[in-house]
């Protein structure tokens, strides 16, 4: 079963790994040049199918970080869960105070600032995420 959990949590990771570095090298870049009279209808376009392709996947590695955290697999370093957990905390504290307002903003109150500042922060989330996905590929490496 450990290493079910730990396969399961590699894949969402990596899917969330992919999707982060799609989003920092064309998706915010595309945002910062897109022009303000559609920065409403884009962004509000983004938040919906965004929220569609990377719920499932959030929600599969949250749950996997819980469970390895709660019964670390044999042959699994303790701290690798811990640092790993760390790391998505850092990820989705970022999303939460540095995206989040951004893409409201985009909304709102759409200016050409925007696209860029979504760049610019989104670099936190995009090495925490990558971390992640080292992390939970050693974490099942040890586990087999």
């Amino acid at each position: 079963m450990d290493n079910v959990v730990l396969t399961v949590h590699l894949v969402a990771t990596c899917i969330m790994v992919g999707v982060i570095w799609f989003v920092q090298l064309v998706h915010y870049p595309l945002l910062a040049v897109v022009p303000v009279e559609s920065a409403k209808k884009v962004a509000e376009k983004h938040q919906k199918w965004t929220g569609i392709v990377v719920g499932p996947p959030m929600a599969v590695e949250g749950v996997t970080t819980l469970i390895l955290w709660a019964n670390t697999p044999s042959g699994v370093s303790w701290w690798l869960t811990w640092v790993n957990g760390a790391s998505l905390a850092v990820a989705l504290l970022c999303t939460i105070f540095l995206s989040v307002p951004r893409h409201a903003r985009m909304v709102e109150a759409p200016d050409a600032q925007v696209g860029r500042e979504l760049v610019q922060t989104n670099w936190p989330r995009t090495i925490a995420w990558t971390l992640c996905g080292f992390l939970a590929a050693v974490m099942l490496l040890q586990g087999m």
